[in-house]
């Protein structure tokens, strides 16, 4: 070994203790403070969300917006309410800035403000009013009442209300953990740059005219996104990417008009059986796509991914427990190798009605909404193309809007096929240097080895981000993995912000 290696071996073997014992101290700092303030955390929690959040919702919307740069300008951050020039009803993208004298680099933290529609009749108490309980619903928790300034928090307690994991978890979670740095006068080590998306929930449409307008003001080092669960373990979890998104709706025809099931049942097509079939010819009993050339654009899986399925458990059993299940598709495959593949899912199926509203009769049409889950290196576009495909070799005609008579007596089977947007998978190489440097700083603060998990189940539009910015990011979630997101009753677990607090201390300083 050359003596100039010596020395950098030296340094670095000097570096390591002195960088775990600075982090120990910012991790000891936030929870003191942590501890001595749990209860106004929550407190101060319960007002943004009772604010409704729904992306249509402009009113409501912009009281969210106002709510949070009030709420980040009060911890110094320099905020800006930023707008399109050609699309200005959109929901507005908060923006902020927090710069240090001692920042080595500079982060961006994406958040989204507006949460899932609700329909209250499925929620157990109003969806805009937070209610703690002692635990799980599903495992007995009962409401119980917020704390009072200086009681004891169990971090066990749940808050639900809609939004309090998805995405609305990590504005306290931000908030409380700027408190504790500035009151122990720690300083960052990084320039801070917030970007918070006021329409995620239906798709981001305006995001890339967001990122494109606002180019200059975008610039970092790494993107952070604050989104998305923790892995089923409650390990600390770095995601590095997500799948892409797209989809279809399929209606097939039958009669002009429903029929009498007995004048003419064994005799007129039905619909709903022709759906069904249609759909079983997609799929096989094992959950392979049937869809030709379906899986061919998809990415391989790489040595570094391999190695960073070795980071995390084997929690197949636990899952299929938790949920209910006793077989998974792909049977023998761990739910993360699952989800480097494209998927297409059955959302929805609708022909006549059920239950008291059945009726005696042969339904005119039959509809399901398909969805799509794209891996590293399919385009949406070209797979909507190969189901379309398939679905034409099962004798179809296509067509765009409402079939009219004339079709219909000209084709056997006739299918009206709407196609929904969507936008590709993204990843993060695993072995990014700035990425490497967030999943030390986690590992500083947790006992835990820190999951690796290449890509993320869900979908984010994070392929403009990449595309626009040509920045590397990724997703340091820390929700519970049962939260309800999106579902009625949705909650987060107390002690996640708790944990939260820590990650991005650590991150803020390492």
């Amino acid at each position: 070994m050359s003596l100039r290696k010596q020395a950098l071996s030296v340094v670095v073997l000097l570096t390591i203790p002195v960088l775990l014992n600075a982090q120990a101290d910012v991790q000891q700092a936030v929870r003191e403070y942590r501890e001595a303030n749990e209860a106004k955390i929550i407190n101060n929690y319960l007002p943004l969300l009772r604010i409704p959040n729904v992306a249509s919702d402009l009113p409501n919307i912009k009281r969210n917006a106002d709510f949070i740069m009030d709420a980040f300008e009060q911890r110094n951050v320099e905020m800006e309410l930023l707008t399109l020039d050609d699309a200005p009803g959109a929901p507005p993208v908060i923006y902020g800035e927090l710069t240090s004298p001692k920042a080595e680099r500079t982060l961006i933290i994406y958040v989204h403000y507006d949460g899932q529609p609700v329909d209250p009749q499925n929620w157990k108490h109003n969806p805009w009013e937070p209610t703690l309980y002692s635990g799980s619903m599903q495992q007995g928790g009962e409401p119980i009442p917020f704390p009072e300034e200086g009681e004891p928090v169990n971090p066990d307690w749940r808050i639900y209300g809609r939004s309090a994991a998805d995405d609305k978890a990590p504005i306290p979670t931000l908030l409380s953990t700027l408190d504790a740095l500035q009151a122990n006068n720690i300083p960052l080590t990084a320039n801070l740059k917030f970007f918070f998306d006021g329409e995620e929930e239906i798709g981001s449409p305006h995001v890339q005219q967001y990122l494109q307008q606002y180019k200059d003001r975008l610039q970092g080092d790494l993107w952070l996104f604050c989104d998305g669960p923790k892995h089923q373990s409650g390990r600390p979890q770095v995601v590095f990417g997500v799948r892409g998104v797209t989809g279809m709706e399929v209606t097939v025809y039958g009669a002009n008009r429903p029929l009498h099931s007995g004048h003419y049942g064994g005799w007129a097509p039905v619909p709903g059986q022709m759906l069904a079939n249609l759909l079983a010819s997609m799929k096989d009993a094992s959950g392979k796509v049937l869809v030709e050339n379906f899986y061919d654009s998809t990415a391989p899986i790489t040595e570094a991914d391999q190695k960073a399925f070795a980071t995390m458990p084997d929690y197949s059993e636990q899952i299929k427990q938790d949920l209910g299940l006793s077989w998974t598709e792909f049977k023998g495959q761990p739910l993360i190798e699952r989800l480097m593949y494209p998927t297409l899912t059955v959302r929805g199926l609708a022909s006549g009605n059920v239950g008291d509203k059945a009726r005696n009769i042969i339904p005119a049409i039959a509809t399901a909404t398909l969805g799509i889950r794209l891996a590293k290196g399919n385009q949406p576009e070209e797979m909507k193309d190969l189901l379309e495909a398939h679905i034409r070799k099962q004798g179809y005609h296509i067509e765009r809007e409402e079939p009219n008579h004339q079709t219909k007596l000209e084709h056997s089977k006739v299918v009206k096929v709407i196609r929904g947007g969507g936008y590709p998978a993204m990843r993060t190489p695993i072995d990014n240097q700035q990425a490497q440097q967030v999943v030390e700083a986690i590992h500083g603060v947790s006992e835990e080895q820190v999951i690796l998990s290449p890509t993320m189940g869900g979908s984010l539009p994070l392929f403009h981000f990449t595309q626009v910015l040509n920045t590397p990011l990724v997703i340091v979630p820390i929700a519970n993995h049962d939260n309800n997101q999106h579902a009625p009753n949705e909650n987060i677990r107390i002690g996640n912000i708790w944990d939260g607090m820590e990650i991005y201390g650590s991150i803020f300083t390492m």
